[in-house]
């Protein structure tokens, strides 16, 4: 079973650079999308399908901003919009595709870059998000919870770790949520569980040459209940081609694809 995530930056903007003439090569079985930034009428259009997958949305009220949604090439017994939490569902931040056994989220927290009130709102869905996860890892399902956490957790995981440590993103109390998110809790982060090498990232700034420089940051991530570790068999961050400031994940894992 392949799972592609992939923050495309304004689901408009990836089009016209290409991602949807790239993306049926990839075979994906599942594709979740952050930061889509349209409504469901301006994606209702012919560039925005994507033959043999069925799409599904949740955008942000605001217009322009956020969203989340997930291509699938099988049919879901049940699609879960937004977290039951007006203030994170307004801004479209949770879509689960639930399947035989197994859920595949698309997940987009919030940044705390543009000062102390947003960063005072990912601390909050940090804390109830942490008890969404336990209350998953509880029940009958397993999940692959695929998308944007906007927290890269370890020195490895940041080019300029030294100089980001005050920086939101990198901050001490983030790093430490996913220590527990991957130590007691039990979660499993899918792209260590098979590639440790440095210099593996997942966003880079689109200010000077972070890109050319390969300055970024891993923030990106597919993040596993605990019965499935041990079922990732490869990992593959898209570089080839930039179709947004975030570069798309793609993991392969030892499970069978649901029924269409």
């Amino acid at each position: 079973m392949r799972v592609m995530t992939v923050n495309v930056n304004g689901i408009r903007a990836a089009a016209r650079k290409g991602f949807f003439e790239w993306l049926p090569g990839q075979q994906a079985d599942v594709i979740c999308l952050q930061e889509i930034r349209a409504q469901e009428d301006q994606v209702d259009k012919p560039e925005f399908h994507v033959d043999g997958y069925q799409r599904f949305l949740h955008p942000a009220e605001k217009k322009g901003y956020s969203g989340v949604a997930i291509y699938t090439r099988h049919e879901p017994e049940e699609v879960v919009t937004g977290l039951g939490l007006d203030e994170f569902d307004r801004e479209g931040r949770y879509l689960e595709a639930r399947y035989p056994g197994l859920s595949v989220v698309s997940l987009y927290l919030p940044s705390g870059t543009s000062g102390d009130e947003r960063q005072a709102v990912k601390y909050r869905m940090m804390g109830r998000f942490l008890e969404h996860m336990r209350q998953c890892r509880e029940g009958p399902r397993e999940y692959i919870i695929c998308g944007d956490w906007n927290i890269a957790h370890k020195e490895i995981d940041l080019k300029n770790w030294r100089s980001n440590r005050k920086n939101s993103g990198f901050l001490p109390e983030e790093r430490a949520w996913l220590d527990q998110v991957f130590g007691e809790e039990g979660f499993v982060d899918a792209f260590r569980e098979v590639n440790q090498q440095p210099g593996q990232y997942t966003w880079w700034s689109n200010r000077g040459q972070a890109w050319q420089n390969n300055t970024g940051w891993r923030i990106d991530y597919h993040v596993l209940s605990p019965g499935l570790r041990g079922k990732v068999r490869q990992a593959d961050i898209y570089t080839d081609a930039r179709f947004s400031d975030h570069a798309p994940l793609t993991i392969d894992y030892a499970l069978t694809p649901p029924r269409s």
